[in-house]
């Protein structure tokens, strides 16, 4: 199977050149400003794209999904798999999704750092997660901001240590584009926005 993984999108989905593949993942940050015009834009965007298999995260700019959750969701393709907090096997994949981070300025589906709250949310990825995708990327991995801060959440990378996933796909830290793999686990900052939010990165494509 082909896996196509993108993030932080920010309303320029059109403008990448995204690969044919089985499956495509998106890991949360298709909006900017966070509005429901947006989210119809991106549904719009990713319909055309001709992935059998779609599965989308929300990421802390995606507001509607936890303001106007019904009303966000009705503007996604029922074809499109939204997870939130929730499971889904596609292919015989076992996939979680989950939008959640630790607080990052006052944006969409923060939970204060090394909270119980946020604990529990990870707490709920089952052990035999096969392609892990969240917004926030686990610390130490991938999500070292310009000023030199490690932001990624310590309990997410507590959890995805203990279960080892295939692949962790991520975003948020658009400067922590890339993968590598520690042990089991392939770990992948899909981020396709540069920090000057130009479209600089490639969707990551990885053969399963």
């Amino acid at each position: 199977m082909k896996v196509v993984f993108l993030s932080d999108t920010h309303n320029s989905l059109s403008k990448l050149k995204v690969p044919d593949g089985d499956l495509l993942i998106h890991a949360g940050d298709f909006c900017s400003a966070g509005r429901l015009d947006e989210v119809a834009r991106f549904n719009d965007d990713i319909m055309k794209l001709p992935h059998k298999h779609k599965v989308v995260v929300a990421g802390n700019h995606d507001w509607p999904f936890q303001r106007q959750p019904k009303e966000a969701r009705k503007l996604l393709h029922e074809s499109i798999i939204y997870l939130e907090d929730a499971a889904a096997v596609v292919e015989g994949l076992h996939i979680y999704g989950s939008p959640w981070q630790p607080a990052f300025f006052n944006w969409a589906f923060n939970l204060p750092r090394l909270s119980v709250a946020l604990k529990e949310r990870w707490q709920a990825i089952p052990d035999n997660t096969d392609i892990l995708v969240t917004h926030s990327p686990p610390h130490g991995i991938m999500d070292r901001v310009p000023r030199g801060e490690m932001v990624g959440c310590e309990h997410l990378r507590r959890r995805v240590d203990r279960i080892q996933p295939r692949i962790h796909c991520f975003g948020h830290i658009h400067c922590g584009y890339g993968q590598e793999t520690r042990g089991k686990t392939l770990f992948i900052n899909a981020s396709n926005l540069d920090e000057d939010y130009l479209p600089a990165n490639e969707p990551i494509t990885v053969e399963l």
